[in-house]
């Protein structure tokens, strides 16, 4: 192994202040050269003052970045993310606030990111023999007919865009891709993974070689998520979005300089 990454974690929040394991958290922010960065996204319950309690007990390993309105968690990640790379973070990623991806499990995606070197590393819950992969049968065949469009769309072949645990390198195609909001409030991941694909802001684009999907061992379908049935039809339908925002990005940059 060599030097130990500056690594921030980004875990978005709106209204968590019933469902927050601060246990769990807290065995995540002992990780040597891990942050943990909560955006309290415009909560209206006592998320704010819980995460409080929370960073007060982390040891200087655990941040809250509060944003006065909600913008959704595209934004809350977006934002999340540029204060770590601003600060100077080497990685850069965001998991869910009810940790459906245990802490384990994000420990198992940085070490693979450190060990094989690449730009991109993402969780993709597939149910194999021997995982323990819990998710409902709706969520997971609604999951599986949104990934193969996504997969379309990007030209990529990804099996799991939503799994809320992915982790980044700090690259100029990563910073470029974060410059402007997604246009996208429900499939922002895509988004996302889209820019990074194309590249954005003058940055070079990552190729298919920079990105690693890691099947999850355990993945849980906590209960009180707030993706519903009925957001995930919302996401697809962002889908149309994401492709036109995409292929505009992509006429851009190929357009000839005046």
């Amino acid at each position: 192994m060599g030097a130990v990454q500056e690594t921030v974690v980004v875990v978005p929040c709106f209204n968590e202040a019933a469902r927050l394991e601060d246990a769990s958290f807290l065995e995540l922010a002992t990780r040597p050269g891990l942050t943990l960065l909560f955006v309290d996204d415009g909560s209206r319950d006592g998320t704010g003052a819980r995460l409080a309690r929370l960073a007060a007990q982390g040891n200087g390993s655990i941040e809250v970045l509060s944003l006065p309105a909600n913008h959704g968690k595209g934004e809350a990640v977006r934002r999340g993310m540029l204060q770590a790379l601003d600060r100077g973070a080497e990685v850069v990623g965001y998991v869910d606030a009810d940790l459906s991806t245990p802490v384990a499990e994000v420990a198992r995606l940085l070490d693979e990111m450190e060990q094989r070197g690449v730009a991109v590393v993402m969780g993709a819950r597939v149910a194999l023999l021997g995982t323990a992969i819990q998710r409902r049968a709706l969520r997971h065949y609604l999951g599986r007919l949104f990934a193969t469009a996504a997969s379309i769309i990007l030209g990529l072949p990804v099996y799991d865009t939503q799994c809320g645990a992915k982790f980044f390198r700090d690259t100029p195609a990563l910073r470029g891709a974060l410059t402007g909001p997604f246009s996208s409030r429900w499939a922002f991941d895509v988004e996302l993974i889209g820019r990074l694909l194309r590249g954005d802001g003058g940055a070079a684009p990552l190729g298919a070689a920079d990105f690693v999907e890691i099947p999850l061992r355990c993945w849980t379908d906590v209960p009180g998520s707030k993706v519903s049935s009925v957001q995930m039809m919302r996401a697809a339908c962002d889908l149309v979005a994401v492709a036109r925002e995409l292929r505009g990005r992509a006429r851009a940059s190929r357009a000839p300089i005046p």
